[in-house]
């Protein structure tokens, strides 16, 4: 009898340790911009443990406002309740230093389209991480492989573009480098499926489909806003009535914030040569000019203090 419970408690160690580095159940981000904002909130509403590191002290304060106003915004739309909000936030930490993310079962770097800052943040992660740990790299522009073959654990290193804005857009382009295992893919897409998120696979390429398909789209909006050929709103409501979207070219660009669509098309641009990538001037005048759009207050559009556009 004494043999039996012995082997049986040998069994539930090995089963407990297989769960323990298969499920994740705390993530970590790594940069709290628009983009790491909205995966924080996506995943924490699900019950899942995030912590968010940032880069400096007014960059993480202006994080965490700004996320508390983007919700208290859908509470006066009363599309997300006090409680929610309260919910959410409980769940998501958020650190100036990096190596609070070391017992986090998954990392997410979500930082700007610098390839050699996000090797760096990746070697650091290899020192501090769990061997279980899965890196995600939220880039669609950047090749994966690229990044993959300057780091060690190839194997569990995989792309997850989430689209803008992240909790209301049910898909995660799903991409693989050429080391990526299937385990891998596997433990992220029942994670996806946890989070509410459908996963798209992709081969690696530059812009996956979604950036692909939306920067030039975007590019000759803003074109034929330069040219006078029509307003920003006629625009928008052209493709929004016509096309059945639910946002239009124009605000679409504003609310992925113009910064960082003009860096995507750099990027497309740089990798693939083709015209259609190629920024508009217009774009690059209002980043100059600080109008990045929805986060800042004016891009495109201007807007009120709930976000919604002034007419």
């Amino acid at each position: 009898m004494a043999e039996e419970k012995l082997k049986l408690t040998d069994l539930t160690k090995k089963v407990t340790k297989k769960e323990d580095g298969e499920r994740i159940d705390k993530v970590g981000i790594i940069g709290a911009g628009v983009m790491g904002q909205g995966i924080a909130q996506s995943i924490a509403a699900k019950g899942v443990d995030v912590i968010v590191v940032e880069k400096d002290e007014p960059s993480l304060k202006s994080s965490i406002q700004n996320l508390t106003k983007t919700m208290e915004n859908e509470i006066a739309r009363w599309s997300l309740t006090k409680s929610e909000l309260k919910a959410i936030m409980a769940k998501i930490k958020w650190s100036l230093k990096i190596e609070d993310v070391k017992d986090c079962d998954l990392i997410i770097e979500a930082i700007e389209e610098n390839i050699d800052v996000k090797v760096k943040i990746f070697k650091e992660l290899e020192e501090l991480a769990k061997p279980h740990t899965i890196f995600v790299s939220n880039t669609s522009t950047l090749s994966l492989t690229k990044i993959g073959e300057k780091i060690k654990r190839r194997d569990r290193f995989i792309g997850m573009h989430f689209i803008q804005p992240v909790p209301k857009i049910p898909i995660v382009e799903l991409g693989k480098e050429v080391s990526t295992s299937e385990k891998t893919v596997n433990r992220i897409k029942e994670f996806l499926k946890k989070i509410g998120k459908r996963p798209i696979e992709v081969y690696e390429y530059p812009g996956f489909i979604t950036t692909r398909v939306m920067m030039p789209m975007i590019n000759e909006a803003v074109h034929i806003l330069m040219e006078g050929l029509a307003d920003a709103k006629e625009i928008d409501c052209a493709m929004k009535f016509g096309f059945n979207f639910k946002m239009g070219p124009l605000e679409m660009a504003d609310a992925m914030g113009l910064d960082d669509v003009l860096s995507w098309m750099k990027q497309l641009w740089n990798a693939l040569g083709e015209p259609q990538f190629r920024p508009c001037p217009l774009i690059r005048k209002l980043v100059r000019e600080g109008k990045l759009g929805k986060k800042v207050g004016e891009g495109i559009y201007k807007y009120d203090a709930q976000g919604k556009i002034l007419i």
